[in-house]
């Protein structure tokens, strides 16, 4: 499954557009990555637990959108974009989205 960030794909041509796909995760915060996020605001600098736990959500969110696309029938997505969301201070929700399409190559 082709994805990319652009709304064209150099040396292919797109033949058909499908329409909007999207993967969605929503997880809750590790226990012990909050205690450490907390205990590492006092001294500043990064939160490695959190921020691989959202690395682990992205990709996630990233392949379940490349399972939709493949159900719809595309075999690549342009212009996709990721979106993220806190719900009650708690879960965080990371949605990867963007344009199913049919691209065949240039020849």
């Amino acid at each position: 499954m082709l994805i990319v960030t652009m709304n064209d794909v150099p040396g292919y041509r797109i033949t058909k557009v499908i329409g909007e796909v999207n993967g969605l995760t929503v997880r809750t915060r590790n226990v012990g990555a909050q205690i450490g996020a907390g205990l590492k605001a006092l001294a500043g600098g990064e939160l490695k637990g959190l921020t691989k736990q959202l690395q682990q959500s992205r990709a996630e969110a990233l392949e379940r959108l490349a399972e939709a696309a493949t159900e719809v029938g595309a075999n690549a997505v342009i212009a996709m974009r990721y979106d993220s969301n806190e719900l009650a201070n708690t879960f965080q929700e990371i949605l990867a989205y963007g344009t199913g399409v049919v691209v065949e190559a240039v020849a």
